[in-house]
């Protein structure tokens, strides 16, 4: 007995190194194979084979623990990750990379249903090669993996191409093919006994998968549902949070915004019964919505704040509005047309608030309404004050020396000073395109009028067939209004200048208000109750004078008419006349020395013949020549044509008979 343990001991330190070294079961064999060859005794090679036997028995079984202890070191790890992570994304991904892993096979998925396509479809791989694969979409009931879905059990096959359990269907197959996949394991991923999804591993050989794989599979898509679940239930609490934070913001905004509304209604409802104007209105709004207001009149004129820079006036915004009842967005502002009923007293504009909630935005619609509220106060208050003042102004222009000192007291309270120098514009309907009987034509011009001086300091009356202004003048010959903005005339100037321009702009305006044309006459600026009565005669001629001369819809003064404003004005202002027309060749006589003004005269007076002219001249006919040259440029070329000439030779022979 003890040669018989003497000769197997070797062999059996042999079987106890490699179970110690974890060897492969072909190395065990290969114990037995070494002693035939050495000759060992049969009972030593009985012996050695039982040695080997049990060897390998114990070999399984540690092989077992260790795969089993791998199986459940992976599912501790997959349960840590469910515990520490918040990402679905990353926590499958470790789930499938873990089947791969301890089934051994060359791939693993997961796939997912699509509810709103009615299908499944790939949400992880790894392993995995094919893009096509990578993007198959199983519907119900196909393939291995519908099959699993469908059925709600664990399906194998070793290898999948020629397995007829399943419905094969070309896209999947193509896809199968395309991965190179052979044998292939699905287990369903169940919740509730629902099926929410399906965990694969495959090989690209044919591979028989035991029990024991199949159950390692169903425990990894278990805590693939549960992390599912998990990721489900997070979302619906964060939408849920997420819902009730934006529902706390829309509370906390709308009583801010209620709060402000109040403020916005109490602040306005203020200021109409203390008495406010239009300005104190919009800066009142402007600091409540935080931007910047402008107050604009049915001309686009601001009544308060800047206006709109040219060419982007808010005219059509402002008919948008009009017609919607409600502010409108107008580029990176905002417009709200002011209304009273269905007429339009001006425009509000907001800047600097792109956007504006519904609380902000009525508000500034109130204002809207406010501001009309105003504006017309302020219009009534002044068609009462204008009736009064055209009393005034009629009894002016009627009688002017029966009471010159009552008239002035008159006028100076009712806030006319009369000995101030005023502008006096005589308008009176155009011919062309007037609808109406003459006394209803000349109402809806005094309306106009009255309209063109609101917020001015200047009176208007109906007066014979016309409609008569008498607007402030600034000191410099300019109309201006309480808030010193030119009315009818900018800028300063001489008087028939300023005239001049007054009446232009005002035929203009008052056409565009009044909706026919206007022809407009001004009398130079005056003051006084005489002197002002006889500026209105010399605006009357002008307007007679300048439908005489087809120029209805015009605006002119005495002194634009040339020659015919000598003729009309009161004053026959000849050095005027002379000095506007003849004026460029005086200051060049006087300034060089030369004789223009005698060589023009003598060229007129000769009929245009140079050879008579340089004989009445005593100079050679080449110098007169050089003398018209210069007078063309001083004058202009059309200095010879038939008017100017006029208007020359009529200068020429004021001046020699005034001695000037």
């Amino acid at each position: 007995m003890n040669d018989l343990h003497a000769g197997s001991a070797p062999a059996l330190r042999r079987l106890l190194d490699l179970l110690a070294s974890g060897a492969a079961t072909e190395d065990f064999t290969d114990v037995l194979a070494d002693a035939r060859r050495r000759g060992a005794p049969a009972d030593v090679l009985g012996e050695i084979d039982d040695a080997t036997w049990q060897a390998l028995r114990v070999h399984r079984t540690l092989r077992q623990h260790r795969r089993r202890e791998a199986e459940l070191t992976a599912l501790f790890d997959t349960a840590g990750d469910l515990a520490a992570s918040r990402d679905l994304d990353s926590v499958l991904q470790a789930i499938v990379r873990r089947a791969r892993m301890l089934l051994g096979t060359d791939t693993a998925y997961l796939t997912l249903p699509d509810e709103a396509a009615g299908d499944t479809y790939m949400r992880v791989t790894d392993g995995s090669v094919s893009v096509l694969f990578q993007t198959l979409r199983l519907s119900l009931g196909d393939g291995l993996g519908g099959l699993v879905a469908q059925s709600a059990r664990p399906y194998a096959t070793p290898d999948y191409r020629t397995d007829d359990r399943f419905h094969h269907t070309d896209v999947i197959d193509a896809g199968v093919v395309d991965e190179g996949l052979v044998a292939i394991i699905g287990v369903p991923l169940l919740l509730g006994g629902r099926v929410i999804g399906v965990l694969f591993a495959a090989d690209r050989s044919p591979r028989a998968f035991s029990p024991d794989e199949v159950a390692l599979l169903c425990t990894l898509a278990a805590h693939a549902a549960i992390a599912l679940d998990t990721a489900k239930a997070l979302a619906d609490t964060r939408s849920a949070l997420a819902e009730l934070n934006s529902a706390n913001e829309l509370i906390r905004a709308h009583s801010a915004a209620v709060q402000r509304a109040e403020r916005g209604h109490d602040r306005l409802t203020d200021l109409v019964l203390r008495g406010a104007e239009v300005p104190d209105v919009a800066a009142a709004v402007a600091a409540l919505l935080g931007g910047g207001i402008a107050v604009l009149d049915t001309e686009g004129e601001p009544l308060a704040g800047r206006a709109a820079a040219p060419g982007a006036g808010p005219a059509e915004a402002a008919a948008a509005s009009r017609a919607e009842g409600r502010a409108v967005r107008h580029g990176g502002a905002w417009v709200c047309a002011v209304l009273a009923g269905q007429e339009q007293l001006g425009t509000l504009v907001l800047r600097g608030r792109p956007d504006l909630d519904d609380a902000d935005r009525r508000l500034f619609e109130r204002a809207g309404v406010v501001t009309a509220l105003l504006l017309l106060l302020r219009r009534s208050v002044a068609e009462t004050e204008n009736r009064v003042r055209g009393e005034l102004l009629a009894d002016l222009l009627t009688a002017p020396d029966r009471d010159p000192a009552g008239l002035t007291a008159r006028g100076r309270r009712l806030g006319v000073d009369l000995g101030r120098p005023h502008l006096v514009l005589v308008a009176e309907p155009g011919r062309g395109g007037v609808g109406g009987g003459p006394a209803a034509v000349r109402s809806r011009l005094a309306g106009a009028a009255g309209r063109y001086l609101f917020g001015a300091r200047g009176i208007s009356a109906e007066h014979g067939e016309a409609v008569v202004l008498l607007v402030p003048d600034g000191g410099g010959g300019e109309a201006v209004s309480e808030n010193g903005a030119p009315v009818g005339a900018a800028g300063g100037g001489a008087a028939g200048d300023v005239a001049q321009r007054a009446a232009e702009q005002a035929a203009e305006r008052l056409a565009r208000l009044a909706g026919f044309p206007v022809t407009v006459g001004a009398g130079r600026p005056a003051s006084g109750p005489v002197a002002l009565a006889t500026a209105y005669a010399e605006g009357l001629r002008c307007v007679r004078a300048l439908r005489v001369l087809g120029r209805d819809g015009e605006g002119a003064s005495a002194g634009s008419l040339g020659f015919l404003g000598v003729l009309l004005g009161d004053g026959h202002d000849v050095s005027g006349f002379v000095g506007a027309t003849l004026g460029p060749l005086l200051d060049y006589d006087a300034r060089r020395g030369t004789e223009l003004v005698r060589t023009l005269r003598a060229y007129f007076d000769c009929g245009g013949s140079l050879t008579r002219a340089k004989d009445e001249l005593h100079v050679h006919v080449n110098t007169v020549v050089q003398r018209l040259d210069r007078v063309e440029v001083l004058l202009g070329q059309d200095w010879n044509g038939p008017e100017r000439s006029l208007e020359l030779q009529l200068a020429l022979r004021l001046q020699l008979l005034s001695g000037a």
